[in-house]
C-alpha cells in the first residue's frame, strides 16, 4: 500500500526542459524524490502515532505492555526508522547517479534499480507495518485518562450503585471506553470544585470481587489502577439488595484495603433510603442524591491534602 501510493504519486511528475535527456533526467530525479518522500513521511506517521514510551505514565505503560507488548512495539518502531533511513539514503544515491548519467537508458536503469532497492526495504518491514497498524487501532480505543489529574477510583461489589454514583458526581456524562485488561468497560467522569478538575473512575468487573478470583491480566489491571488512584471510595450496600451479603462485601473491602494500602480510602454506605445503620461510614443515596454533595466535599478535601506544598 505504501509502495503503491509512493510510485503512483511519482508517476504523475511532469517536467519539461530544453533537451530530451535533461527532461528525462529531471523527471526521474523528481520521481525518486517524490517516492522517497512519500515512504519516509508515511512511515514517520506510524512512528508519531505512538507516544514516547519512556515518557508514558505507569498506567498507559501497562496498557501498552499488556495489549500490544512494549518490546515488540519498540522493535517495530525501530524497524520504521531503519527503513526510512535506508530509503532516504538509496534515493539520494540514485538522484546523484542520475545527475551524472550520460544516456536516457542509464537514467531509466538507475531509476528502476533505485525503485527496486526502496521496495526491498519496505517489504522487509511489512510484518512490522501490519503490527503497527493494528497497534495504532488498539491505542485509539484506550480510555482517555489524565494521569496528572487528581483521581478517585470507585470500588465495591456489583450492583451497589457505583456507576450511579459516578454519574451523580460527574459534571458531564462519564465517558465509557473499553478497558483492555478486562471484557468490561471503564467509566471516566470529571467534576470540578473551586476551579480545580478531578477525575472519578468506575471499573466494572475489576474491583468488585475477591482478588483470589482474578487472573494475572486482571491483577496487572489492579496494579495500573493503583498507580493512577489518589483516593478510593468503597461503596457498601447494607440493604444487601445488590445480591451480596455484608460479610462478602466486607471481605472485598479488606482485599481493597490490602491491595491499595498506600491509597486513602473512604467507606460509603449507599441505599440509606432502604436501610438505616449506625456505622461511622458516610451515608448516601445514589438514587435520590442524598448525601452526595458532602461526599464530594470529603473527596476533594482528601485529594487536596495529598497535593505537594
Amino acid at each position: 500500500e505504501i509502495l503503491d501510493k509512493a510510485f503512483k504519486r511519482a508517476s504523475k511528475v511532469d517536467i519539461h526542459c530544453f533537451t530530451r535527456i535533461d527532461t528525462v533526467r529531471e523527471i526521474n530525479i523528481a520521481k525518486l524524490r517524490s517516492s522517497s518522500d512519500t515512504i519516509v513521511s508515511t512511515m514517520g506517521k506510524y512512528v508519531r502515532a505512538f507516544p514516547s514510551i519512556g515518557k508514558l505514565s505507569f498506567f498507559y505503560s501497562e496498557l501498552i505492555d499488556v495489549t500490544i507488548g512494549t518490546d515488540k512495539l519498540k522493535k517495530s518502531l525501530g524497524a520504521m526508522d531503519w527503513c526510512r533511513g535506508n530509503v532516504a539514503r538509496v534515493a539520494k544515491a540514485g538522484i546523484r547517479a542520475i545527475g551524472t548519467a550520460r544516456t536516457i537508458d542509464q537514467i531509466d536503469t538507475i531509476r528502476r534499480s533505485t525503485y527496486g532497492r526502496m521496495s526491498s526495504f519496505v517489504k522487509q518491514v511489512d510484518k512490522e507495518l501490519k503490527f503497527l497498524a493494528k497497534a495504532r487501532n488498539t491505542v485509539r480505543k484506550f480510555p482517555t485518562v489524565d494521569p496528572n489529574t487528581p483521581t478517585v477510583v470507585i470500588a465495591g461489589a456489583p450492583n451497589v450503585g457505583k456507576s450511579q454514583l459516578v454519574g451523580l458526581i460527574s459534571t458531564a456524562k462519564p465517558r465509557v471506553a473499553v478497558y483492555p485488561f478486562t471484557t468490561q468497560e471503564i467509566s471516566v467522569g470529571i467534576f470540578e470544585k473551586k476551579y480545580m478538575k478531578y477525575q472519578v473512575i468506575d471499573t466494572p468487573g475489576l474491583l468488585d470481587r475477591p482478588f483470589d478470583e482474578r487472573n494475572p491480566m486482571e491483577l496487572r489491571a489492579v496494579l495500573a489502577l493503583k498507580h493512577l488512584a489518589d483516593a478510593v471510595v468503597f461503596v457498601v450496600d447494607p440493604s444487601e439488595t445488590c445480591g451480596y451479603t455484608m460479610e462478602q462485601q466486607m471481605h472485598l473491602l479488606e482485599d481493597i484495603k490490602t491491595e491499595f494500602a498506600s491509597v486513602p480510602l473512604i467507606e460509603v454506605e449507599n441505599k440509606v433510603d432502604l436501610v438505616k445503620s449506625d456505622t461511622a461510614r458516610t451515608k448516601i443515596s445514589a438514587s435520590t442524591g442524598k448525601g452526595v454533595a458532602p461526599l464530594v466535599n470529603r473527596i476533594v478535601a482528601l485529594l487536596k491534602a495529598q497535593e505537594p506544598i
